[in-house]
């Protein structure tokens, strides 16, 4: 009578998760999903090996626990924000946090053990659906080894999902090398509004879910009577300038030196120096540094600002109002290359963009690349609204010189407000596009919006008609 009656449990759950992703099942995906009803789970594999991937997994991981009518079980590489939601990370998510091309050769063999690793306990893990997020040097590698080990013992691998399409748009030749992912890439979900197409040319599963620093906007506004089509964030300048004893007639400046120590360590000391000469032109001058969640970064700005005779405040790396309330109280931004941009473009501050990385990089990069910019609304509206100091330009000099003119110019203030606007509506799945997308039953008002409730959605269909 027992096994009789979970069996009805678990034939209910498999009918119920069709009607609830809105479709049949067919034969492949009836076993996947009777595989989660029999093991009473859905297990979930997933690796981010950055700060902003981080930010985008924990989401994710979210949005799947709100949507599958199953329990979930994550296991896998992530930062804190993925532990907060049930996953324990096999190693430290900063072992992989390395980008640039000379800058990685010293890390090489750590970066093989630990794909080896990551490797081994995916597949003892035996997940139903596996998520690599960003960071694609890593990512598609483990996802390759990760689908040869099954092939070689002659099983049927879990569903391969990567988060955030690479930048195949940047590179020459960039394009070419989509084909190749689908040996190993069963889907791509697409935070860009042309990637989805392009990638479905070249025989790949895209899905556009929606750039995922929108939900910035979604978690802040939430309850405040606004219009989420604006996509814009007002934090509490003045009470940040009250709580912190600024006065009225000092100038704020955000900096945004980076989330990977690498980064940090080469971009910090130039924004120190530029500090130092803004000074002459402002006497009352405070920084703020939005510190990014990464404990090694953390202590490596806390250690640094001490010799800084600037007053500057600390934002702790999770404290996603603070961070908008201390962009409100600033008159600018100085910022890595990245998505610290388009977080700017939410809050409406104007900012000047910069990247330095090491001779060789910065070589290839100039080879290789067949774009004109590096900030992502410039690259979108194919217009360099946003300044770009770049490479040998990235001087303290230089960059003073930008800034100084951000402050004072209103004409390129207002036209980097206007660009906001534009982007952040690029970044946006059209209302036409998610009904067409997703079921009905999965379209509650908060996925009308959400990039990780349209990705969650994606994936749990996906397995249901793989």
């Amino acid at each position: 009578m027992l096994i009789r009656t979970i069996g009805q449990v678990k034939n209910k759950l498999c009918k119920k998760f069709a009607r609830f992703l809105g479709g049949s099942l067919s034969v492949c995906s009836k076993a996947a999903v009777e595989m989660a009803a029999k093991d009473g789970e859905l297990r979930i594999f997933m690796v981010s090996g950055e700060v902003s991937g981080d930010v985008i997994a924990s989401r994710l991981m979210a949005s799947l626990k709100k949507l599958c009518p199953f329990p979930i079980r994550f296991a896998g590489v992530g930062g804190t924000l993925m532990t907060k939601e049930g996953l324990k990370s096999m190693f430290p998510m900063e072992d992989i946090a390395i980008m640039g091309i000379w800058e990685l050769v010293p890390h090489l063999n750590k970066i093989r053990v630990k794909l080896k690793e990551a490797t081994e306990a995916a597949f003892i893990f035996q997940p139903h659906i596996v998520v690599t997020v960003d960071s694609k040097g890593f990512s598609f590698r483990f996802l390759r080894q990760l689908r040869a080990r099954y092939r070689h013992q002659g099983l049927v691998g879990p569903v391969h999902f990567h988060y955030v399409a690479p930048s195949f748009w940047a590179w020459k030749g960039g394009e070419s090398r989509l084909r190749g992912l689908c040996e190993f890439v069963d889907h791509l979900l697409c935070i860009l509004p042309f990637e989805e197409e392009v990638c479905r040319s070249n025989g790949l599963n895209a899905t556009f879910v929606g750039h995922p620093i929108l939900e910035d906007a979604l978690d802040l506004n939430l309850g405040k009577d606004c219009c989420l089509n604006e996509w814009k964030v007002q934090g509490d300048g003045e009470g940040f300038r009250n709580e912190h004893r600024i006065s009225s007639g000092t100038t704020v400046i955000t900096l945004l030196p980076g989330s990977r120590l690498q980064e940090v360590t080469r971009m910090l000391p130039i924004f120190s120096d530029t500090i130092k000469l803004l000074k002459g032109s402002f006497p009352e001058l405070t920084t703020v540094i939005p510190v990014a969640p990464n404990c090694h970064v953390e202590n490596y700005i806390s250690r640094a600002i001490q010799t800084w005779s600037v007053p500057t405040i600390l934002i702790p790396g999770e404290s996603q109002q603070l961070r908008y309330d201390a962009f409100s109280a600033s008159r600018v931004a100085l910022t890595t290359s990245g998505t610290a941009a388009i977080e700017l473009q939410l809050a409406r501050l104007p900012c000047v963009v910069t990247y330095r990385a090491h001779l060789l990089t910065e070589w290839f990069v100039r080879y290789k690349a067949r774009i004109q910019y590096i900030s992502l609304p410039n690259i979108l509206l194919d217009s360099a609204v946003i300044p770009e100091v770049l490479f040998q330009a990235c001087t303290p000099k230089n960059l003073v010189e930008f800034l100084i003119k951000v402050i004072h110019d209103e004409g390129l203030r207002k036209a980097q407000a206007i660009t906001a606007e534009k982007v952040l509506r690029l970044l946006c799945p059209s209302q036409n596009y998610i009904s067409k997308l997703c079921p009905p039953e999965l379209r509650p008002c908060s996925l009308d919006y959400s990039p990780s409730m349209i990705a969650a959605s994606t994936i749990l269909s996906h397995t249901q008609q793989c």
